[in-house]
């Protein structure tokens, strides 16, 4: 695969965890092993919830590891001008719109569906009721938000290792958010915007970001950049014993604590390898030490479950 490009992009609202070491490790070895280059991204968008010292930490947490990149780091807040530049155009085209709701407000419609998560399905209350920004905000007396506009059809989204999967975003998902507001993106759009700009071919990540793929889709499209959607490839996550995402609620499975524990990066390396079908032998020590015995098709189709109560991390 000439010429192919991904990304690592961690989010400074946290500490990288064992759920999201095992993703950058799969999305590291496909790379490596078919000589994708690598961007590392720092997904710094989420003011309020970034901590301080996070991006630096990710950084530092992935080559304790082993993991490396070609190119980076680039921050998402300082490409403020680039997202903006898409959300006037997909304005000005008519793929997006002035929200004044509160997100109390989209909860309480009577009239909101519920997606499979049980997250509101925005009812499309704001759709054609302003003509401009300037007027949403007058009538509203708050800034607006900006949503994009679904269009009523199904998109397929060919995962490589899920295989095809339907979606019709306007049943399922609603109108969604592309801007803030308070002005900033919202992640949905500002992904596109980055992986069409850094040249973006394969795209790995948890599948809890699966409906994603199809939102994202749609702003390509708008934007006139259909030929440039990657490649997906979405992965069962690492989940605790009650079957939900891995957090904190599951104990503390941060590398950074793992490394001031004094747990070697080797023994880490080896059960996310484990996670992935990989014998982990006393030989494999470093993520390099996978990359000609991985195999996508290997990897397990159900989550991998983490038990804090026996974290095997912790032995001897």
């Amino acid at each position: 695969m000439a010429n192919q490009c991904t990304r690592l992009a961690p989010s400074p609202t946290g500490a990288l965890h064992l759920g999201n070491a095992r993703t950058f490790l799969v999305n590291w070895l496909l790379a490596r092993r078919h000589g994708w280059r690598i961007i590392l991204r720092i997904e710094d968008l989420d003011g309020p919830r970034i901590k301080s010292g996070s991006a630096q930490q990710a950084m530092d947490d992935l080559n304790w590891l082993g993991l490396d990149w070609d190119e980076g780091p680039v921050s998402q807040s300082s490409r403020h001008g680039r997202y903006q530049e898409a959300i006037d155009r997909l304005i000005n085209q008519g793929n997006a719109y002035a929200c004044a709701c509160s997100r109390r407000e989209v909860e309480l419609a009577a009239s909101a569906p519920h997606a499979e998560d049980g997250a509101a399905i925005y009812p499309g209350t704001c759709r054609g009721r302003f003509a401009t920004l300037d007027e949403a905000r007058r009538q509203s007396g708050r800034p607006p938000a900006i949503r994009f506009a679904v269009p009523d059809r199904t998109l397929i989204v060919k995962d490589r290792f899920l295989g095809d999967v339907r979606f019709n975003p306007a049943h399922q998902l609603g109108d969604f958010v592309i801007a803030k507001n308070d002005g900033s993106a919202a992640y949905q759009l500002a992904v596109v915007v980055d992986d069409a700009d850094m040249n973006i071919t394969q795209v790995v990540r948890g599948d809890d970001l699966l409906d994603s793929t199809p939102r994202q889709m749609l702003i390509y499209e708008a934007l006139g950049l259909s030929d440039r959607i990657p490649a997906y490839t979405h992965l069962p996550l690492v989940v605790g014993t009650d079957g939900r995402r891995l957090a904190k609620r599951h104990g503390d499975t941060r590398l950074s604590t793992y490394r001031q524990r004094g747990v070697p990066a080797a023994k880490v390396v080896q059960l996310l390898a484990g996670w992935c079908c990989i014998e982990a032998t006393s030989t494999l020590r470093r993520p390099a030490d996978c990359i000609s015995r991985f195999s996508l098709d290997a990897l397990p189709r159900r989550p991998i479950v983490y038990d804090a109560a026996d974290d095997p991390l912790l032995k001897d």
